[in-house]
This record gives structure tokens, sequence and C-alpha cells, in this order.
């Protein structure tokens, strides 16, 4: 779902981009009480993580395909205001390397798919959540319901904006309801993908997963006479085991998942490009500033392999948000 250029007029994209600005200036404050010595490695992770997994369009109707948007995964697994950061790297790295999603059209892009899913994924995993609270299983179950919620609404808040700054006229109705659709069943592949990524995370670490801090507690078994053995990695145990192994094991994940899976992606167009070709303003885009770099549309453009492209992907998010994670982290000593 990113916005290109043109989409909408300079009053609206400037008032997108200062709540952008402000969003991503409040996060930068507030992930200091998220960045421990276990989030602030994960978040560069978490961010290549969905850069990659964002690359991977996958078929959701007849000649539309969908993508991750990744704003409910990145709040559950490292918080929210760091959340909000990596999704603004990503949108940052993809806008200007890859030629994805507008320049002028950053702020909005920022805070419908950043603030607008972390927002929302987020309400609504912190709710279900306590819900189950102690059955660690059911935080899966939140994480897919948040995801689900959180992709719809983000289409949901384009739709609205695009009625009040949008560059062509539109039948609200008609156009909320081709997005909420079309994007319900995004959302579905979306809740799949974070529901598995949360299960596998909670599966080996499950202190990595910030969301679910507390909310899971050991299994006590208690013989007949009065014994009683803990099944499970209590939480403090396993936060003092070295994170190599997991980071290092993520970035291989990563790098398969956009160096080589990325070649099978969809090539239809997604959600908000079928939305835009059927009610007819898909004119209103204009040309990307660097549209003409090498990298521009995934190396289409400079004739570079889509897994080559994705794989420099990787590599600058990981860096660019990993800079940022360890700029912001509380001044404490990072153990890895």
């Amino acid at each position: 779902m990113h916005v290109p250029d043109g989409f909408f007029n300079a009053a609206t994209s400037v008032s997108a981009g200062v709540v952008a600005a402000a969003g991503v200036a409040v996060c930068l404050r507030g992930a200091r009480r998220e960045l421990d010595d276990r989030t602030a490695p994960m978040a560069g992770l978490v961010a290549a993580f969905i850069f990659a997994v964002q690359m991977l369009n996958f078929p959701v109707a007849a000649g539309t395909s969908g993508h991750l948007l990744g704003g409910a995964l990145a709040a559950i697994l490292v918080g929210p205001y760091t959340g909000v950061l990596c999704m603004a790297v990503v949108l940052l790295v993809q806008g200007v390397f890859f030629a994805d999603g507008g320049l002028t059209a950053l702020g909005v892009n920022i805070t419908i798919m950043g603030i607008v899913t972390v927002l929302v994924g987020w309400g609504v995993f912190r709710l279900v959540a306590s819900l189950a609270r102690g059955a660690r299983g059911k935080v899966v179950i939140a994480a897919f319901l948040a995801a689900l919620i959180s992709v719809p609404a983000s289409a949901l808040v384009f739709t609205l904006l695009f009625w009040i700054g949008g560059t062509a006229p539109i039948e609200i109705g008609a156009v909320a309801a081709a997005m909420g659709g079309v994007h319900l069943l995004i959302g579905i592949g979306e809740a799949l993908i974070t529901a598995a990524t949360v299960g596998a995370v909670l599966a080996v670490r499950p202190d990595l997963v910030y969301g679910a801090r507390g909310l899971a507690r050991p299994l006590v078994l208690r013989g007949a006479e009065g014994e009683s053995t803990t099944v499970g990695e209590p939480e403090p145990v396993a936060a003092t085991r070295s994170l190599k192994p997991f980071l290092l094991g993520g970035v291989g994940v990563t790098l398969v998942l956009a160096g080589l899976v990325s070649f099978f992606a969809s090539s239809s167009p997604d959600g908000l490009e079928a939305v835009a070709e059927n009610e007819g303003f898909i004119e209103r885009s204009s040309d990307h500033l660097f549209g003409g770099w090498a990298l521009a549309d995934y190396g289409d453009v400079g004739g570079i392999p889509v897994g080559v492209a994705g794989i420099i992907g990787v590599g600058l998010v990981l860096l660019i948000a990993g800079a940022v994670a360890y700029a912001a982290r509380r001044r404490n000593e990072i153990k890895v």
C-alpha cells in the first residue's frame, strides 16, 4: 500500500509529513523505555525482516496481490515506540533507494503504514492478550487478530485522507468499500505471517517477544509427595542467554527471503494500485524523483536481479535501524 507521488495535494502531504515527523520524534523518546539489552539488537533484525517480507507479494484476488505491512508485528516483537521507528526506517529506505512509495508521500506512508498499523495493532494485541494472561499460546491468537485488523484500518485511513486532500474526486463510500474489502483479504495474509513469526520466536526465545513479557508464566508440575518441577525456562534465565545465535539465524532467514524467495513474488498490482485503477485515480500518480536509479523497482530499472536488490535493501535497513536503536537505547551495556 505504498502511496506514490501525486495522489495528495501539497497541504495534505505537508500535514501528513508533520504528523509523521512528530510521531517519530515522540517514538524516539518513548523507545528509550523499550530498548534494553534484548530489544535493541532485535530492532535492526525486525526492520530488515519486515523489509524482506514486504517484497513477497501474495495473490489475494483475481489480478490483485498484497504484502505484509508489518506494523503490528514490529510492535509485538520490539514494542510500539520502537515498532514505529522500524517502520519509518523501512519506508525511508524503500522510498529513497527503491522508488517504492513517493518522496512527497513519505509522510503519508509513515502515517498510514507505520503509525496507524502500530497503534491499532498494539491496541488490539494488548486487549486480547490481557484477556488470556498467563496463556502463552493465546498470545499468537492476539497477534493474529492485531495484524488482521491493522491492515483494513490503515486502508480506511488512507481513504479518509484521500477524500480530504486527494488530487482526484472520489466517491468516499465506493472507495472505502473497495479499499476495506481488498485489504481485509490482505489482512488475512498479514495475520498468518504475523502469527507464524510471533509463534516461532515464542517457541525459541520467548523473552525476545516484547508484547509477551509478563504474560506467560512457567508451568509448575506438582508430584504426589508435594515436590514441584518447573517446566519452561523462566524469563530472567532466558534473558541471560546469548543473542548471537538467534540474531545470526534471523539474519540468515531474512537474507533467504529477500535473496531467493523474492523471485517468486506475485507481479500483480497490490491492493491500492488495483483500487486506484478500478476507481479511476491511478493516473494521478507521478514519476518518482529517483525512479531512474539502478535499484528502483527493486532492481528492475537497472537490470539488477530482484534477489540482489533485496539483499542490498536488507543490509541498508539492518544498518540504519540498528544504528537508530542503539543511539536511542537506555545507556546500559548491551549483551550479545
